[in-house]
């Protein structure tokens, strides 16, 4: 609980920091609230404080916080010469992304689905507000238009869902929820099914998962690029740690019910993510459609789970979020230079700014899953929990949407070596993004090289 209130206040003193004109001091106000709910992250370890009524701060929901506050923080620290001199709304950005977070915070403790509700609006609302905050920028209305179409659809298939999970067990709370489908093997209520799979609908828009995706790429490609990197990686995160929490927890009896459902979804993620960003030639369109292939990759934790599929979670989510901040940091970078967004934008970057590119590449071999970078490691441990329970099929279609995925992320690499740039792209790196694409860089190869620090974490 001292993390959600930390950050919303920390929300509330930038706001009247911004209202005071005080611009300097946002960044180093909002850094040190993330730095004290990260200090209250780590004492909360192993503490499972479990007497909130609505909240669970146990150690999954601690360490997705830790998580989730650790790419916030980045991305914050991504803002340096990011916003132009005479900007207003400088404040407003960071209170919403501080709002956004103290929701996402919610939804990673949430004991009851109230509170699960509660904290999804609140991140929801404040998405909205900053995809179209851009009020000039057409692309960034429209974004903020369909984002919020988008939002009101999942809203409406979550909250019906709840509904009737609570017709049918007269309950909220999630142990009451498990308890009743324990106690009622044989005679679950008809309610509750359609209000698994609404549910299931529900939160699959919230993550970005076919054939719910729709809009998403339209949404990241139209968002100011530092609010897509938010998107793409802390949200997903919260995202997929609601999904487990609720459907490897409380909907685990009913697995055989809603697991053919979620195992249609997962191909159609894999393929239509993996295929059509092979024909993108906008990067951070690409990079849309790579997250909802990855989102693809982060459900076989819910095909088959097991003690190991939180651990399994936090690694991917972990290496997902690390490798996805790197490549939109240096999209900001070379967009400030060359203008546009296409992936021949990086063509030669490598005989200007070797560090850029040496980072960068990290970043892609991450991605597409090679050996020595977390993103192997994730992939890796996402295929061995389906291949222990005999899922071949499933098995056969990940490798080869993951060979498909090695094309485009190997089709920067070649832009970055092998490729003539028309453009100078001689980049000054800021020092704040020498810091965040240094340490991300580095924990990419850290937990791909020791990758035991995370996998027996819970």
């Amino acid at each position: 609980m001292n993390i959600i209130i930390t950050i919303a206040v920390t929300a509330l003193v930038v706001l009247y920091a911004g209202l005071f004109k005080a611009k300097k001091a946002l960044l180093p106000l909002t850094l040190v609230g993330l730095i004290t709910a990260l200090t209250f992250v780590i004492t909360s370890w192993n503490k499972n404080t479990n007497h909130y009524e609505m909240l669970q701060m146990d150690n999954f929901a601690v360490a997705f916080s830790g998580l989730i506050i650790l790419g916030t923080g980045f991305v914050f620290l991504l803002t340096q010469n990011y916003f132009a001199k005479n900007s207003d709304n400088v404040a407003e950005y960071f209170t919403l992304i501080l709002f956004a977070l103290s929701g996402m915070i919610m939804m990673v403790s949430y004991k009851n689905m109230a509170m699960l509700f509660v904290g999804v609006e609140i991140m929801s609302v404040s998405l909205y507000i900053l995809a179209g905050i851009r009020r000039s920028n057409f692309a960034s209305n429209e974004a903020s238009l369909k984002y919020f179409l988008m939002g009101a659809f999942s809203t409406g298939f979550l909250l019906f869902g709840i509904t009737l999970i609570y017709g049918a067990t007269g309950s909220f709370d999630l142990s009451r929820i498990t308890n009743y489908l324990i106690v009622n093997q044989k005679s679950v209520s008809p309610l509750f099914y359609p209000g698994i799979i609404l549910m299931l609908i529900g939160l699959s828009f919230k993550i970005g998962a076919a054939p719910f995706h729709f809009w998403t790429p339209d949404v990241y490609e139209g968002s100011p690029t530092l609010i897509t990197a938010f998107m793409s990686t802390v949200v997903k995160t919260a995202g997929f740690a609601v999904f487990l929490r609720l459907f490897a927890g409380a909907f685990a009896s009913l697995h055989s019910f809603w697991e053919p459902a979620l195992m249609m979804m997962v191909v159609l993620t894999l393929i239509i993510g993996n295929v059509t960003a092979l024909f993108q030639k906008n990067f951070k369109r690409m990079l849309a459609y790579s997250s909802i292939s990855h989102a693809g990759y982060l459900m076989f934790s819910l095909v088959v789970f097991s003690a190991q599929s939180t651990n399994n979670v936090f690694v991917y989510a972990s290496a997902y979020t690390f490798a996805s901040i790197i490549a939109f940091a240096v999209l900001i970078l070379v967009k400030q230079k060359v203008g546009d967004d296409n992936i021949d934008s990086f063509n030669g970057l490598a005989k200007q700014n070797p560090f850029l590119a040496f980072v960068l590449t990290i970043a892609m071999l991450s991605l597409a899953g090679i050996p020595l970078t977390a993103g192997f490691i994730g992939k890796y441990l996402m295929f061995l929990n389906v291949m222990g329970s005999f899922h071949i099929s499933l098995l056969v279609i990940a490798i080869l949407n993951a060979l498909v995925g090695f094309y485009y992320y190997f089709k920067v690499i070649i832009a970055v070596y092998f490729k003539d740039g028309s453009k100078s792209l001689s980049v000054e790196i800021p020092f704040q993004y020498k810091i965040v694409l240094f340490l991300c860089a580095l924990i990419t190869l850290f937990l791909g090289i020791y990758p035991t620090v995370l996998i027996n974490l819970f």
